[in-house]
């Protein structure tokens, strides 16, 4: 199993547009062979921070997703509403035991 967390930075004009083109993103993958969720949330410090928290049964699952046509129409809107680069990191479950 493996998660991706993306972190963007997002105009503040533009959040409300980036919100709406998620929705659709959001519906999309969620139906996507592999994905177990996907969901975005809002920093309650920042209204700038907004971060995708996908968790996806292998890193494989993601290959076919960068192609679907409800990431590229995301893309095409996100792209216009990011004030900085996003952050993305692939991470996957620390091998901790807690006692």
């Amino acid at each position: 199993m493996i998660y991706v967390v993306a972190t963007l930075t997002v105009k503040p004009e533009s959040r409300a547009e980036l919100i709406e083109a998620a929705k659709a993103c959001i519906d999309g993958t969620r139906k996507e062979a592999g994905n177990i969720a996907y969901d975005l949330h809002e920093s309650v410090t920042d209204p700038a921070k907004m971060v995708f928290v996908e968790q996806w049964e292998n890193a494989e699952a993601l290959v076919p997703h960068r192609q679907t046509e409800h990431m590229k129409a995301f893309g095409r809107v996100a792209v216009k509403c990011f004030a900085a680069p996003p952050k993305i990191e692939v991470i996957t479950p620390a091998d901790v035991v807690v006692r």
